[in-house]
């Protein structure tokens, strides 16, 4: 019984791991997909109420609110015309992470960079670079 019981708890500990994982691999493919359509509307949706955002070397701490306007404007001066994910991973400290290329209609590209951070049990961004390569 007391093995039955020790599997149980090991299988729950797994289900509740991977769905931790699934959530931040769902969260970068849907920040993925709002970065693709240059869209802070969407991209909002997954921020933290506080976020640090560096363009070309200017790095700021923003409100939610704020971090809209900020995306927005770069959106609108940088029209997508792709974004790919080229590397995934979680720093020592567990906090997932993303980088990729982001390239716009006016032939600027950029590295982009976004970390996660799990607050209240649910992972959102918490820091997003765009720098010009």
């Amino acid at each position: 019984m007391q093995s039955l019981v020790k599997k149980g708890i090991w299988l729950c500990g797994f289900i509740l791991l991977s769905m931790s994982g699934y959530a931040q691999a769902d969260i970068i493919n849907d920040v993925k997909e709002a970065i693709k359509l240059g869209s802070s509307k969407e991209i909002v949706r997954y921020l933290n109420n506080s976020i640090d955002i560096t363009i070309d070397g200017k790095m700021d701490s923003y409100s939610k609110t704020q971090a809209e306007f900020i995306l927005k404007d770069f959106f609108k001066k940088n029209p997508p015309s792709s974004f790919v994910i080229v590397h995934q991973g979680a720093s020592k400290g567990g906090s997932p992470y993303a980088t990729g290329q982001f390239a716009s209609t006016n032939e600027n590209v950029y590295l982009v960079w976004v970390r996660l951070k799990k607050i209240n049990e649910k992972f959102l961004i918490h820091e997003m670079s765009f720098i010009k390569e």
